[in-house]
């Protein structure tokens, strides 16, 4: 059965961004694929998803950076998205790691509140672990399935099921080439998908040779730190850096490439971290990997010249020249945005960006202005308050502090008027016997003594959300008794306070314009990892081969030249290119004439359903009503017809004679088969005729009744 799909990007589609967010809607079911954070587009994609967040069934996560789960945060700790989240067990890991060093990063420089450490958190507590080729059931009827995409560790593309007949695949920044720490994508188990979503951002890019590549940036490391400068090598938190770190450690070992002599760091904030996962994934690794540890029992990340640094004030401590790792890749804020403004003046210094950005980014800048050129950078930082403003900071915390200890004061006196209450109730109640003449009512009949239940009050447990209110006193050690000696030394020592527990100091964000002259060298060496346009061309052509296409993530450019290429490519086959804009959704149904009603619950009760094998088939006479629903989406309403015609009977399914056969002689009716023809009771006949119809002749008997209702109980009849 054919299903409704329909794609909708909210981000990266047909612009220069880098974050990407579509919704997948099949039938009455969606998904979210993706959801990076574009800071500058955050109140339109704000707008744009939350006509959506009530609906979303599922989230699948390709990668861990920020590009392609920054906004889960957001999400799901200030729009309410609560559902689960999908991906694999190191974009699990990774995806901590890479949010956590970009809130500290934008924290340290800037009033951030988008999200919070503990909005991340909760994120993480919605995720559900997968491995490679693990199939999972997420909805009734939907599977979901990952498969290695390279790139990054973790990295997944995702074949969407429907009914074990629509499959989906959604495949964005593959790579299809095999590197140090990852092997490249793998296509065997989605070729030819009934809908391709695919990216095209490399559509028109060329990268250069792995070889060249390396040889590129071992020749400039080296041109530097042979002139008493330092390499700043930019990259992101917990994904491509682990390329890097590789490379440049086996660089470091090799005795004969002469840089053993000069320091090699890597600075964010949660540098050991990233390491200490990366050692316990290693069976997400590439092959090489894999058997360097079996073979030799050494860690590839194992670094013996690698220096792991969190702060500037570690930096310090590294001899230079270095060669440093840092994040983040675009400059938009960390330790890179802030070593730049310093190291960018000294010629002999030298930065390497080592992935494309948007146009925007101070990377970006930077890479398109030339040599000796002066830049703006904007410098923020967090400075304690003081003076006046320390004081209001103050004021407002006792003040709040005091409303709360208000709404506490308030709340423990109705507890003790009900106590009160309580024991009102109590004084009246006495362990002796009653005498009448206690009893202000007078009865007729006579009066026994009273023997009430012993006096009893039970305490009230008070408790909040954690749990119940903890007494102190129960649990206080009665210390010893003190000799006289001691008691008269304890008298004669002076009476000293503690200090105050140390609180966290108030602090606010600076920001500093400052001019930069550039006159560091600065390079682009691509490490971004993913395929290149001629290649993704040849696995579209001669490998995935897809029936429908949904192109997103590119440039108009590279968008609409990779849908020609699609387009006039004759291996291809593909019926129909959708390349839709942000907030435009496309319908991918392969069925071209199915519509999605509702039916009114007065039809649903009138129509008289009959049963053919595996499905309920009704006949229904209504007519359409197209109305608004809560979302203003149109929705086809069915309603109900009040004269409503007469048909003709529909028999639907196809028995076989030899089923028909068994039935007959199980209800008493001797059956047998005479030249394909079905003799019953040697009165009546039944044969199938050319065109498959079944016939029945006979004489008009009640065997002939008997047998013609066997047969259309066979029958859906409608």
């Amino acid at each position: 059965m054919t299903s409704i799909i329909k794609v909708t990007p909210l981000l990266g589609a047909l612009d220069t961004g880098t974050a990407v967010c579509y919704l997948l809607k099949v039938d009455q079911y969606t998904l979210l694929l993706d959801c990076g954070l574009d800071v500058t587009k955050l109140s339109e994609f704000t707008a744009r998803i939350m006509q959506h967040t009530n609906h979303i069934n599922a989230v699948l996560v390709s990668f861990p950076d920020v590009d392609h789960i920054g906004a889960l945060p957001y999400l799901y700790g200030t729009l309410g998205l609560d559902c689960q989240i999908y991906g694999t067990v190191p974009v699990y890991n990774m995806g901590q790691m890479f949010l956590y060093d970009y809130y500290q990063s934008k924290n340290s420089s800037e009033d951030f509140n988008i999200f919070t450490l503990d909005h991340v958190d909760n994120v993480f507590d919605h995720f559900q672990q997968m491995k490679y080729s693990q199939t999972l059931t997420i909805c009734p009827g939907i599977s979901i399935t990952p498969y290695a995409a390279g790139h990054m560790i973790g990295g997944t593309m995702w074949k969407i099921m429907k009914d074990d007949e629509e499959d989906i695949v959604y495949a964005v920044d593959f790579n299809h080439k095999k590197e140090r720490h990852l092997n490249g994508a793998l296509f065997n188990n989605i070729i030819r998908p009934s809908l391709l979503i695919t990216d095209a951002y490399n559509a028109t890019f060329e990268y250069k040779k792995r070889r060249k590549r390396d040889q590129e940036l071992i020749s400039t490391i080296l041109e530097t730190v042979r002139q008493d400068g330092n390499v700043i090598i930019v990259v992101d938190t917990a994904g491509r850096v682990l390329e890097l770190m590789q490379l440049l450690e086996q660089l470091w070992r090799n005795a004969e490439s002469g840089l053993s002599a000069y320091s090699l760091a890597l600075l964010n904030h949660v540098g050991y971290n990233v390491v200490d996962f990366a050692k316990n994934m290693l069976e997400w690794m590439s092959d090489t990997v894999t058997k360097q540890f079996e073979e030799q029992r050494s860690y590839p990340f194992h670094f013996k010249h690698l220096n792991l640094c969190h702060s500037l004030q570690e930096l310090e401590k590294i001899p230079s020249p270095y060669v440093l790792l840092t994040s983040m890749a675009d400059l938009s804020c960390g330790f890179a945005r802030n070593l730049l403004a310093v190291s960018a003046e000294t010629k002999e210094n030298c930065i390497i960006v080592t992935q494309r950005t948007k146009p925007d980014t101070l990377a970006s800048k930077l890479l398109s202005n030339a040599i000796n050129n002066t830049i703006d950078i904007t410098i923020g930082k967090r400075v304690p308050l003081e003076g006046k403003e320390l004081e209001e900071h103050l004021n407002s915390i006792a003040k709040k502090q005091q409303e709360v200890e208000k709404m506490e004061v308030e709340e423990e006196g109705e507890e003790s008027d009900e106590e009160q209450e309580d024991d009102q109730a109590l004084v009246q109640r006495h362990d002796v016997p009653i005498p009448e003449e206690t009893h202000n009512k007078k009865s007729f009949f006579k009066q026994h003594k009273v023997y009430p239940m012993f006096p009893f009050h039970e305490e009230k447990i008070k408790w909040d959300e954690y749990g119940e209110f903890i007494k102190h006193e129960h649990f206080r050690i009665d210390e010893e008794p003190m000799k006289e000696e001691e008691m008269e030394t304890e008298k004669v020592k002076p009476v000293t306070t503690a200090p105050a527990a140390p609180t966290e100091i108030p602090t606010k964000c600076v920001t500093s314009r400052i001019k930069t002259q550039v006159n560091c060298k600065v390079k682009f060496i691509d490490f971004e990892g993913r395929s290149d346009g001629e290649s993704i061309k040849r696995i579209l052509a001669a490998v995935l081969k897809p029936r429908q296409m949904v192109i997103v993530h590119g440039t108009p450019d590279s968008s609409r030249h990779l849908a020609e290429f699609c387009r006039d490519s004759k291996d291809m086959g593909v019926s129909q290119i959708f390349v839709p804009g942000i907030g435009e959704t496309v319908d991918a149904t392969s069925e071209r004439h199915i519509y999605q009603v509702k039916l009114k619950d007065a039809l649903v009760t009138a129509a008289k359903f009959s049963r053919a094998n595996d499905a309920e088939l009704a006949w229904i006479d209504a007519v359409i009503d197209v109305q608004l629903n809560a979302d203003k989406e149109q929705v086809a309403m069915l309603e109900p017809l009040t004269n409503k015609p007469s048909h003709v009977p529909v028999f639907i399914n196809e028995p076989r004679l030899s089923n028909l056969r068994q039935t007959l002689i199980k209800n008493g009716i001797q059956a047998e088969f005479n030249g394909g023809v079905l003799v019953c009771n040697n009165k009546v006949a039944i044969r199938r005729n050319a065109s498959g119809t079944i016939q029945i002749e006979g004489t008009v008997c009640d065997d002939y009744y008997k047998i013609r209702t066997l047969l259309y109980s066979m029958y859906a009849i409608i």
